[in-house]
């Protein structure tokens, strides 16, 4: 049975991503609309990943605001299991889009078969898509991607305080709210699953959109998340710099400046956000380079994007995200940045 009104207040939503983004009354009046206006109106279907080892539904008993059971209703996650020797990480994939199409392969099952080739567990988010899912849905299924990692992190052989996020894109921009948002979970929740953060330890922005700012150029206004004619206040919850604390997730940005699509722009203003607020983080722009070059590799004339996976690999190993070398038996390795942070 669909979760209620109700059951958003006691898994914990309040103050986190579900009140960021709009006003409680407006949050009710989403939960009870007439059932005609829920009517789905894309036929469009994510494709599945290759190689993933198994699938997590992200709400067995029915998602949040769903508006039917099609594929595309029932978020989820694809996993692949870390290979020997493990790192105790995690890290949970959103690809690109533009929030109406998720690029499963190429911003998706690559990367995580990559990150578990090198000893971190690896999932694949597909998150729910404009027009028939708007602000903030997207961010209510990257939470709970979060919650479920955080919650079965045994299963998963997982330190619950080393789960991340690596988005592309739009999928950057999911992945930029969710750094930016505060700890928040709810210990009474009935759902075990909504009394873990939904907090990412660490995160990777590629050629990710993060400010909605005049002095940045960008085409639209994020209409396909917000909708057509989103006001000031819409457009201000969705840009990902003017939410960044302290307490924002250590980052590793990466772009190009040959990108048309998203400005590079984006990308230095996140760091100098995060930057002034002592956040850990590591910035790399290469000059060619366009849009949606995934992890770079096998580009003609574009050779010099194929070392950005390898720069990406030594900031994880300076945070111990990823093994340098394989373990040293019988003592575990701490994770260099150990901030302190809230019991997960």
């Amino acid at each position: 049975m669909p979760y209620s009104a109700k059951d958003f207040l006691d898994f914990g939503y309040a103050g986190s991503a579900m009140f960021r983004v709009i006003p409680p009354c407006l949050f009710f009046l989403m939960c009870f609309v007439p059932a005609q206006s829920q009517l789905r109106t894309s036929t469009y279907e994510p494709p599945a990943p290759s190689g993933y080892s198994r699938v997590y539904v992200l709400w067995p008993d029915g998602a949040p605001l769903a508006k039917g059971s099609r594929p595309s209703d029932v978020p989820k996650l694809y996993y692949y299991p870390a290979v020997a020797p493990v790192a105790g990480s995690a890290v949970i994939v959103m690809p690109g889009g533009g929030y109406t199409r998720l690029m499963m392969e190429k911003e998706g099952a690559s990367e995580a078969k990559w990150l578990a080739a090198h000893g971190i567990a690896a999932f694949v988010l597909q998150y729910r898509l404009a027009p028939d899912y708007r602000y903030p849905v997207p961010m209510l299924d990257g939470s709970r991607a979060i919650r479920l990692v955080r919650s079965r992190s045994a299963e998963f052989a997982v330190d619950p305080r080393r789960i991340g996020v690596w988005g592309f894109s739009a999928g950057g921009h999911l992945a930029g709210f969710l750094a930016t948002e505060p700890e928040q979970r709810n210990k009474e929740a009935r759902d075990p699953v909504e009394r873990v953060s939904a907090h990412p330890d660490f995160a990777i922005l590629t050629y990710a959109r993060l400010s909605m700012d005049s002095t940045v150029p960008r085409k639209g206004n994020l209409e396909s998340l917000l909708g057509p004619n989103p006001t000031p206040q819409m457009i201000d919850q969705v840009s990902i710099v003017r939410h960044v604390t302290r307490q924002a997730a250590p980052s590793f940005i990466f772009s190009t400046t040959a990108d048309e699509t998203v400005d590079p722009l984006n990308s230095t203003a996140y760091y100098e956000a995060l930057k002034r607020a002592g956040v850990p983080v590591e910035l790399h722009i290469f000059e060619l380079g366009p849009h949606g070059a995934g992890m770079g590799q096998n580009l003609k004339g574009q050779e010099e994007l194929e070392i950005w996976p390898t720069l990406l690999e030594h900031w994880m190993e300076l945070h111990g995200w990823m093994l340098s070398e394989p373990p040293v038996r019988g003592r575990e390795r701490e994770p260099e940045h150990d901030r302190e942070r809230p019991d997960r």
